[in-house]
Protein backbone atom coordinates (compact mmCIF):
# COMPACT_ATOMS: atom_id res chain seq x y z
CA UNK A 1 0.00 0.00 0.00
CA UNK A 2 1.69 3.46 -0.79
CA UNK A 3 0.80 6.95 0.65
CA UNK A 4 -0.57 7.92 -2.48
CA UNK A 5 -3.12 5.24 -2.52
CA UNK A 6 -4.44 6.28 0.85
CA UNK A 7 -4.07 10.19 1.29
CA UNK A 8 -4.93 12.80 -0.90
CA UNK A 9 -2.34 14.74 -2.66
CA UNK A 10 -2.62 18.08 -1.50
CA UNK A 11 -2.39 16.52 2.26
CA UNK A 12 0.47 17.77 4.24
CA UNK A 13 0.52 15.35 6.85
CA UNK A 14 3.32 13.54 8.18
CA UNK A 15 3.67 10.06 8.14
CA UNK A 16 5.71 9.05 11.55
CA UNK A 17 5.39 5.07 11.03
CA UNK A 18 5.48 3.58 8.50
CA UNK A 19 4.36 -0.61 9.03
CA UNK A 20 5.67 -2.42 5.88
CA UNK A 21 2.87 -2.55 3.36
CA UNK A 22 0.34 -3.00 6.00
CA UNK A 23 -0.35 0.36 6.99
CA UNK A 24 0.47 3.85 8.23
CA UNK A 25 0.43 6.00 11.50
CA UNK A 26 0.30 9.52 12.19
CA UNK A 27 0.16 11.76 15.03
CA UNK A 28 -1.80 14.97 14.42
CA UNK A 29 -5.77 15.79 15.26
CA UNK A 30 -8.41 13.79 14.42
CA UNK A 31 -10.77 15.84 11.94
CA UNK A 32 -7.26 16.92 10.69
CA UNK A 33 -5.99 13.29 9.89
CA UNK A 34 -9.64 12.68 8.33
CA UNK A 35 -9.70 15.39 5.92
CA UNK A 36 -5.92 14.10 4.90
CA UNK A 37 -7.75 11.21 3.77
CA UNK A 38 -8.34 10.06 0.28
CA UNK A 39 -12.62 9.56 -1.49
CA UNK A 40 -14.10 6.23 -0.53
CA UNK A 41 -10.34 3.96 0.41
CA UNK A 42 -11.96 2.66 3.37
CA UNK A 43 -13.72 -0.86 4.15
CA UNK A 44 -13.97 0.35 7.91
CA UNK A 45 -14.18 3.77 9.66
CA UNK A 46 -13.73 2.77 13.56
CA UNK A 47 -13.96 5.83 15.51
CA UNK A 48 -13.52 5.64 19.67
CA UNK A 49 -12.92 9.26 20.48
CA UNK A 50 -11.88 10.93 23.70
CA UNK A 51 -15.78 10.95 25.64
CA UNK A 52 -15.65 14.79 26.35
CA UNK A 53 -15.58 13.62 30.10
CA UNK A 54 -12.73 15.60 31.41
CA UNK A 55 -10.41 13.26 31.46
CA UNK A 56 -6.37 13.24 32.06
CA UNK A 57 -4.80 10.89 28.97
CA UNK A 58 -1.64 12.93 29.12
CA UNK A 59 -1.95 14.83 26.82
CA UNK A 60 -3.79 18.14 25.78
CA UNK A 61 -7.18 16.81 24.10
CA UNK A 62 -9.33 20.00 23.28
CA UNK A 63 -11.93 16.90 22.94
CA UNK A 64 -11.98 16.26 26.65
CA UNK A 65 -12.28 19.45 27.60
CA UNK A 66 -14.22 21.67 24.96
CA UNK A 67 -17.47 23.13 25.90
CA UNK A 68 -20.21 20.32 24.51
CA UNK A 69 -21.49 22.58 21.80
CA UNK A 70 -17.97 22.82 20.26
CA UNK A 71 -17.60 19.11 20.95
CA UNK A 72 -20.43 17.93 18.89
CA UNK A 73 -19.12 20.37 15.80
CA UNK A 74 -16.36 18.74 15.91
CA UNK A 75 -17.96 15.29 15.98
CA UNK A 76 -20.58 16.33 13.29
CA UNK A 77 -17.67 17.44 10.73
CA UNK A 78 -15.45 14.26 11.66
CA UNK A 79 -18.50 11.77 11.02
CA UNK A 80 -19.34 13.30 7.75
CA UNK A 81 -15.12 12.97 6.43
CA UNK A 82 -16.28 9.25 7.87
CA UNK A 83 -18.98 9.25 5.32
CA UNK A 84 -16.35 10.81 2.86
CA UNK A 85 -13.54 7.92 3.40
CA UNK A 86 -16.20 5.17 3.62
CA UNK A 87 -16.18 2.79 0.37
CA UNK A 88 -19.93 1.76 -1.01
CA UNK A 89 -20.94 -0.86 1.24
CA UNK A 90 -18.35 0.32 3.71
CA UNK A 91 -18.82 0.01 7.37
CA UNK A 92 -18.35 3.11 10.26
CA UNK A 93 -18.16 1.63 13.96
CA UNK A 94 -18.66 4.34 16.38
CA UNK A 95 -18.06 3.68 20.24
CA UNK A 96 -19.07 6.25 22.81
CA UNK A 97 -21.12 6.99 25.98
CA UNK A 98 -25.33 6.75 25.64
CA UNK A 99 -25.54 10.37 25.85
CA UNK A 100 -23.28 10.97 22.70
CA UNK A 101 -24.22 8.49 20.73
CA UNK A 102 -28.07 9.53 21.00
CA UNK A 103 -27.01 12.88 20.35
CA UNK A 104 -24.79 12.27 17.12
CA UNK A 105 -26.90 8.92 15.77
CA UNK A 106 -29.16 11.23 14.18
CA UNK A 107 -26.98 13.20 12.58
CA UNK A 108 -25.27 9.80 10.97
CA UNK A 109 -28.75 8.57 10.38
CA UNK A 110 -29.06 11.50 7.73
CA UNK A 111 -26.10 10.05 6.04
CA UNK A 112 -25.33 6.52 6.42
CA UNK A 113 -27.52 3.51 6.81
CA UNK A 114 -28.69 2.62 10.79
CA UNK A 115 -27.38 -1.53 11.35
CA UNK A 116 -27.42 -1.59 15.38
CA UNK A 117 -26.72 -0.13 18.59
CA UNK A 118 -24.50 -2.81 19.91
CA UNK A 119 -24.96 -2.41 23.70
CA UNK A 120 -21.47 -3.62 25.48
CA UNK A 121 -21.59 -4.01 29.41
CA UNK A 122 -18.57 -2.54 31.35
CA UNK A 123 -19.29 -2.14 34.82
CA UNK A 124 -17.19 0.57 36.32
CA UNK A 125 -18.51 0.22 39.96
CA UNK A 126 -19.56 3.67 40.46
CA UNK A 127 -22.67 5.92 40.18
CA UNK A 128 -22.43 9.08 38.61
CA UNK A 129 -24.36 12.46 40.07
CA UNK A 130 -28.39 11.78 40.22
CA UNK A 131 -28.52 8.46 37.51
CA UNK A 132 -28.75 4.90 37.53
CA UNK A 133 -25.67 2.89 37.31
CA UNK A 134 -24.24 3.33 33.95
CA UNK A 135 -23.44 0.06 32.89
CA UNK A 136 -22.68 0.23 28.76
CA UNK A 137 -20.74 2.03 26.01
CA UNK A 138 -22.71 2.26 22.42
CA UNK A 139 -20.99 0.78 19.76
CA UNK A 140 -23.58 2.34 16.44
CA UNK A 141 -22.99 0.28 13.27
CA UNK A 142 -23.48 1.54 10.18
CA UNK A 143 -23.01 1.21 6.11
CA UNK A 144 -23.00 2.88 3.23
CA UNK A 145 -25.93 1.60 1.89
CA UNK A 146 -26.21 -2.06 1.65
CA UNK A 147 -23.00 -3.84 3.41
CA UNK A 148 -20.58 -5.18 1.21
CA UNK A 149 -19.77 -7.78 3.62
CA UNK A 150 -21.45 -8.60 6.52
CA UNK A 151 -21.32 -11.93 8.75
CA UNK A 152 -22.62 -12.84 11.95
CA UNK A 153 -20.38 -14.20 14.08
CA UNK A 154 -21.12 -17.17 16.16
CA UNK A 155 -20.19 -18.14 19.88
CA UNK A 156 -19.52 -20.58 22.22
CA UNK A 157 -22.68 -21.10 24.49
CA UNK A 158 -22.22 -19.78 27.77
CA UNK A 159 -21.65 -22.23 30.82
CA UNK A 160 -21.29 -22.79 34.58
CA UNK A 161 -17.98 -22.13 35.91
CA UNK A 162 -18.75 -24.24 39.07
CA UNK A 163 -20.64 -27.69 37.20
CA UNK A 164 -19.17 -26.77 33.39
CA UNK A 165 -23.14 -26.80 32.23
CA UNK A 166 -25.07 -25.25 29.67
CA UNK A 167 -26.60 -22.14 31.44
CA UNK A 168 -29.99 -21.97 28.94
CA UNK A 169 -31.54 -24.74 27.29
CA UNK A 170 -32.21 -22.97 24.15
CA UNK A 171 -35.77 -24.14 23.69
CA UNK A 172 -34.85 -27.75 22.57
CA UNK A 173 -32.05 -26.14 19.64
CA UNK A 174 -29.33 -27.34 22.26
CA UNK A 175 -28.01 -30.06 19.56
CA UNK A 176 -27.36 -27.03 16.72
CA UNK A 177 -25.98 -24.72 19.84
CA UNK A 178 -23.45 -27.72 20.61
CA UNK A 179 -22.63 -27.99 16.91
CA UNK A 180 -22.94 -24.36 15.75
CA UNK A 181 -22.53 -22.10 18.37
CA UNK A 182 -24.55 -18.79 19.24
CA UNK A 183 -25.50 -15.90 16.67
CA UNK A 184 -23.78 -13.00 18.26
CA UNK A 185 -26.49 -10.76 19.38
CA UNK A 186 -26.49 -6.71 19.93
CA UNK A 187 -25.74 -7.05 23.57
CA UNK A 188 -22.27 -8.08 24.34
CA UNK A 189 -22.21 -8.63 28.05
CA UNK A 190 -19.23 -11.21 27.89
CA UNK A 191 -16.37 -8.22 27.37
CA UNK A 192 -14.26 -6.77 30.23
CA UNK A 193 -12.48 -3.56 30.91
CA UNK A 194 -8.67 -4.21 30.37
CA UNK A 195 -7.34 -3.22 33.92
CA UNK A 196 -5.19 -5.88 34.60
CA UNK A 197 -1.25 -4.08 34.82
CA UNK A 198 -0.07 -7.93 32.81
CA UNK A 199 -2.70 -6.79 29.98
CA UNK A 200 -2.86 -2.75 30.34
CA UNK A 201 -0.83 -0.82 28.20
CA UNK A 202 -1.21 2.77 29.62
CA UNK A 203 -2.83 4.71 32.29
CA UNK A 204 -5.82 5.85 29.93
CA UNK A 205 -8.84 3.45 28.77
CA UNK A 206 -7.86 0.67 26.77
CA UNK A 207 -10.46 -1.52 24.96
CA UNK A 208 -10.46 -5.43 25.31
CA UNK A 209 -9.01 -6.98 21.72
CA UNK A 210 -12.07 -9.01 21.63
CA UNK A 211 -14.24 -6.18 20.92
CA UNK A 212 -12.55 -4.80 17.40
CA UNK A 213 -12.01 -8.51 16.78
CA UNK A 214 -15.90 -8.70 16.39
CA UNK A 215 -15.64 -5.58 14.51
CA UNK A 216 -13.72 -7.47 11.93
CA UNK A 217 -15.29 -10.47 11.78
CA UNK A 218 -18.69 -8.59 11.49
CA UNK A 219 -17.66 -6.25 8.66
CA UNK A 220 -13.84 -6.87 7.71
CA UNK A 221 -12.59 -8.19 4.44
CA UNK A 222 -8.89 -9.85 3.45
CA UNK A 223 -6.69 -6.82 2.03
CA UNK A 224 -9.12 -4.46 3.10
CA UNK A 225 -8.35 -1.01 4.75
CA UNK A 226 -9.60 0.63 8.04
CA UNK A 227 -9.20 3.48 9.27
CA UNK A 228 -9.34 4.77 12.44
CA UNK A 229 -8.23 8.93 13.56
CA UNK A 230 -8.11 7.94 17.37
CA UNK A 231 -6.26 4.80 17.68
CA UNK A 232 -5.33 5.36 21.06
CA UNK A 233 -3.63 1.90 22.29
CA UNK A 234 -4.12 0.40 19.21
CA UNK A 235 -6.61 -2.36 19.49
CA UNK A 236 -8.46 -1.82 16.21
CA UNK A 237 -5.06 -1.68 14.14
CA UNK A 238 -3.67 -5.04 16.34
CA UNK A 239 -7.17 -6.63 15.27
CA UNK A 240 -7.47 -5.77 11.47
CA UNK A 241 -3.33 -6.73 10.58
CA UNK A 242 -4.50 -9.81 12.35
CA UNK A 243 -7.05 -10.96 10.81
CA UNK A 244 -5.44 -9.96 7.31
CA UNK A 245 -6.28 -5.84 6.76
CA UNK A 246 -4.57 -3.32 6.22
CA UNK A 247 -4.81 0.29 7.92
CA UNK A 248 -4.40 3.68 7.91
CA UNK A 249 -4.59 5.12 11.45
CA UNK A 250 -4.10 8.28 14.12
CA UNK A 251 -3.80 9.22 17.12
CA UNK A 252 -2.87 12.60 18.73
CA UNK A 253 -0.64 11.16 21.32
CA UNK A 254 3.50 10.57 19.71
CA UNK A 255 3.39 7.97 22.88
CA UNK A 256 0.23 6.47 21.53
CA UNK A 257 2.02 5.75 18.00
CA UNK A 258 4.82 4.43 19.25
CA UNK A 259 2.76 1.74 21.61
CA UNK A 260 0.95 0.60 18.89
CA UNK A 261 4.42 -0.09 16.55
CA UNK A 262 5.42 -2.06 19.59
CA UNK A 263 2.20 -4.07 19.85
CA UNK A 264 1.83 -4.73 16.06
CA UNK A 265 5.95 -6.01 16.20
CA UNK A 266 4.58 -8.71 19.30
CA UNK A 267 1.70 -9.84 17.34
CA UNK A 268 2.53 -12.94 16.31
CA UNK A 269 2.31 -13.82 19.82
CA UNK A 270 -1.70 -12.61 20.03
CA UNK A 271 -4.62 -14.75 20.08
CA UNK A 272 -7.09 -12.95 17.09
CA UNK A 273 -10.02 -15.59 18.39
CA UNK A 274 -12.22 -14.56 21.47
Amino acid sequence: MRKTEVFRSSATIEVLARVGRTGFLTAVDGLQFMRSVHNEVADIVFIDPPFNLRKDYGIKSRLETAPPSHYEKYMQQLLVEADRVLKPGGALFFYHVPYWASRLSPFMQDRLKFRHWIAIAMKNGFVRGRNLYPAHYGLLYYTKGTPTHFRRPRQAPQTCRHCGGIVKDYGGYIDIINAKGVNLSDVWDDLSPVRHKSTKLRRANQLPLQLTNRVIDIAGKEDGILVDPFVGSGTSVVSCVAHGMKFVANDLSRRNVSLTVRRLRQLREMPIGD
